[in-house]
């Protein structure tokens, strides 16, 4: 398996790849809805600007904590990425995009970021890739609204003592349309909280959940997985060459 050792100096790295994207810059987000996040999120701007990046991702992941939002983990992720946690990154980036699937920042930064890393993306389901296309709250008020129209265009009409028409049936069959794809996409969000990152560099997979377990392979930072169990402090977890135990500590997971 292949691996990258992502450089200090990320100066220096643009400078040989001669890369203009959406990390070159920090993203400015500011939600002043909460007051504890926006201290933390000053305090993660503040230090990234002064270069110092460990005390950057410290502040952002407090934010997140307090208040997610998808420009606090993009800031989060690319002060993780200058800091050489490319695992990190993947992952704060993949919570970006959790939470808002419209932002292309999150996107580039994550096809740049598995193309230096030498990682793919995570395998997906049809309706797993169907629940990315919006929130997942989204899911669920269209799934409730897709119901709710279908039952009224057929029983409103017989409340009025009414006869239906063939607009009502119409109108019916296009909202159990929309409840059944939402309620597919919303198998989907629950699905894909299985998904993990790993965040650690050289992470060992083994046969057994313990310490002194054979290790049968090695996970590259950044690679995705999907959990499967847990026993104490292991997940088992399948990758697309492997399968195993792994310690919790090595994973990230987007919907935690």
């Amino acid at each position: 398996m292949n691996h990258f050792q992502f450089p200090i100096s990320n100066f220096q790295f643009f400078l040989r790849h001669r890369c203009r994207l959406a990390l070159c810059s920090l993203f400015f987000v500011v939600n002043f809805s909460g007051a504890a996040a926006d201290v933390f999120f000053a305090r993660g701007i503040a230090a990234y600007q002064a270069g110092q990046f460990p005390e950057a991702a410290a502040a952002f992941q407090k934010a997140a904590q307090t208040r997610p939002a998808a420009g606090t983990f993009i800031n989060l992720g690319l002060a993780e990425w200058q800091r050489g946690h490319a695992g990190a990154a993947i992952l704060a980036w993949e919570k970006a995009r959790w939470i808002d699937p419209f932002d292309r920042r999150a996107a580039e930064n994550l096809k740049f970021a598995r193309a230096v890393a030498q990682v793919d993306e995570p395998q997906l389901k049809w309706f797993e890739t169907a629940s990315t296309w919006l929130p997942p709250d989204a899911w669920v008020w269209l799934a409730g609204g897709g119901l709710w129209l279908a039952v009224g265009a057929l029983v409103l009409p017989r409340f009025f003592r009414r006869r239906k028409t063939g607009w009502q049936q119409w109108l019916a069959a296009l909202g159990f349309g929309f409840f059944l794809f939402s309620l597919a996409a919303n198998i989907g969000v629950v699905s894909r909280t299985s998904l993990g990152f790993v965040v650690e560099p050289d992470a060992p997979l083994r046969l057994t959940p313990t310490r002194d377990a054979e290790v049968t392979a090695t996970l590259a930072t950044g690679e995705p997985v999907r959990r499967l169990k847990m026993r104490g402090n292991y997940f088992f977890i399948r990758t697309a060459n492997a399968s195993g135990w792994v310690e919790q500590k090595s994973l990230g997971q987007v919907g935690e």
